[in-house]
């Protein structure tokens, strides 16, 4: 959708273009490796919000934006607070599932969304529903004819149609939509009036193993605090293992593999079982604030509207099991890098000069708990949605050496594809489609707080054939990663890396932002595409907007 400038306007604007797209940017490798280095050290305590090393992240931030030239984003304010519940379970009874019990942690984990002191299930009925999607514009529905009151669900994760090759099928193909999303799973199952909801867990289609759901789902767990106590939620959310599943349905004298194929299928109905769950835990509840920080480059011809960039600062806090010699996860890859690119492309827009349109950089709390730093930040905007014209949102750079291409989350989605595809070409690289698209990405960070509100935002990864090793050598090592770091307290910073392929990124990431910018267009979502109609509704509602 094209803005309406004069054609003044328009011609500076083309003019800072062509410059932009002729000159090097300047990007600070010290920079970059400085701030990451820091950010990952033990003394941020692996950057948890509410926690002590969380405020030394965000002081820390506040100082690198300032030295970077950037002004304060919120009214004269660095900061926009988030108000937010933690919730610390204890205490927990085993989970018994008829004659059977599965120990907390290794087999099954579970936690309390309602602001309650204790959380008991007792007796509750166990229904297996397939994949828990209800989706009547796809003729889907798991819960037909069911009255889940008082029962606890069982649910598949991913969507019925994740094992397909390609994207063809009633939910994309092996493309995860929304519905596979565990979210979404959740939040079905209170809507139905689901006492409790059980996802199965399955490495392929989580797109990660169980070491990533006990230590994510173990310990506090902060929620944001929406002022309803939390009790529009299911009493008790939470996973089990597939060989748990698995004793579980043998007890019943069915065999899970024949259920997950049958529940694949339309026209799946749900099979109740006849044993009852059980368990109980304590929890202590805790509200504080932790705080996005904003920083702003002000735009010289249209300052009211706003390109965004986005990465989350927190991580895990201390995640290493009781015993452990490091406790620490440091999330240096996830997300100091992305932090850091945040503090090392503002230094490189400053020393650039404005651009057109102004520059927004927003380094949200809480992603790692359910995005909940940019999903305040998308429910309370300090800049209209209706003036910001995209962005791009910076969730993890793999140090993994110069690539030959990079990994596009959401492709041919919006016409951001063809500032994409223009960067590309000059940096003489080439665009890969997501490799894993059943993990469910593009629903997985922080720009989609920000797209299913209808602003179109750039989600690109380091990419996989490396200038060294080619494709292979990506594959193993994105494997390696993905095995053994992420969420792990192994993500440290490694004076060894390779930041050659980092620097390429940050180069695009440079690019895209001032071809935006610097642009006279206003993109939009493709037509079809799932978020279109709300910024076609958003552009609308105001004859004064953006767009």
């Amino acid at each position: 959708m094209l803005r309406f400038l004069t054609p003044v306007a328009l011609l500076t604007l083309a003019a800072c273009t062509t410059e932009v797209q002729e000159t090097e940017p300047q990007i600070s490798l010290e920079t970059m490796q400085e701030v990451t280095r820091t950010l990952s050290s033990d003394a941020f305590e692996g950057r948890e919000p509410g926690t002590p090393g969380g405020q030394r992240t965000v002081e820390y931030l506040i100082e690198q934006f300032e030295a970077a030239g950037l002004q304060p984003g919120n009214a004269g304010s660095w900061l926009q607070e988030v108000p937010l519940i933690e919730i610390t379970a204890s205490n927990f009874a085993p989970l018994t599932v008829g004659d059977l019990q599965f120990e907390h942690g290794s087999e099954w984990v579970g936690v309390s969304y309602p602001q309650v002191e204790r959380t008991e299930i007792t007796d509750s009925e166990l229904v297996f529903v397939g994949y828990g999607v209800n989706a009547p514009e796809r003729g889907w529905n798991d819960y037909e004819g069911l009255d889940m009151e008082g029962k606890t669900a069982l649910i598949l994760v991913n969507d019925p149609d994740y094992t397909e090759e390609g994207l063809e099928g009633p939910f994309n193909g092996r493309a995860m939509t929304y519905y596979g999303r565990w979210r979404y799973k959740f939040e079905e199952a209170a809507r139905q009036g689901a006492t409790a909801a059980i996802v199965i867990h399955e490495d392929f289609a989580a797109s990660y193993g169980w070491n990533v759901v006990e230590g994510g789902w173990t310990g506090a767990q902060a929620y944001a605090d929406t002022g309803d106590g939390g009790m529009n939620n299911t009493a008790m959310n939470g996973w089990m293992t597939m060989a748990a599943a698995e004793r579980v349905m043998a007890a019943e004298g069915l065999d899970l593999a024949e259920l997950i194929e049958a529940a694949s299928q339309p026209g799946f109905a749900a099979v109740p079982l006849s044993q009852t769950v059980s368990t109980s835990f304590d929890n202590s509840i805790r509200r504080f604030t932790s705080n996005n920080v904003i920083g702003v480059l002000p735009g010289n011809q249209a300052p009211t509207e706003y390109v965004l960039h986005t990465a989350h600062w927190d991580h895990l806090g201390r995640c290493g099991a009781e015993g452990d010699e490091d406790q620490i996860c440091n999330g240096a890859v996830d997300n100091a890098t992305g932090a850091a690119a945040l503090v090392t492309l503002a230094a490189a827009h400053a020393e650039a000069g404005p651009t057109a349109r102004t520059q927004v950089f927003l380094a949200v709390t809480a992603e790692e708990s359910g995005l909940l730093g940019s999903e305040y930040y998308g429910a309370n905007p300090v800049f209209p949605l209706d003036r910001t014209v995209g962005g791009v949102n910076i969730d993890a750079l793999y140090v993994l050496g110069e690539a030959q291409d990079v990994t596009v989350i959401g492709g041919g989605k919006s016409e951001l594809d063809g500032y994409l595809a223009d960067a590309l070409e000059a940096q003489g690289r080439t665009a890969t489609p997501d490799a894993a698209p059943q993990a469910g990405r593009y629903y997985r960070s922080d720009h989609f707080s920000l797209a299913k509100r209808g602003v179109p935002m750039f989600y690109v990864k380091s990419g996989q054939t490396l200038a060294e090793g080619g494709a292979e050598a990506g594959e193993a090592a994105y494997q390696d990663y993905n095995t053994n770091h992420y969420h792990a307290a192994s993500d440290e910073y490694s004076e060894d890396w390779d930041w050659g392929g980092v620097m390429q990124d940050l180069n695009l990431y440079f690019r895209l932002a001032r071809a935006v910018g610097d642009g006279g267009e206003w993109p939009n979502w493709n037509e079809g595409d799932e978020f279109r109609a709300i910024r076609d509704e958003s552009c609308a509602s105001d004859d004064n907007a953006g767009c």
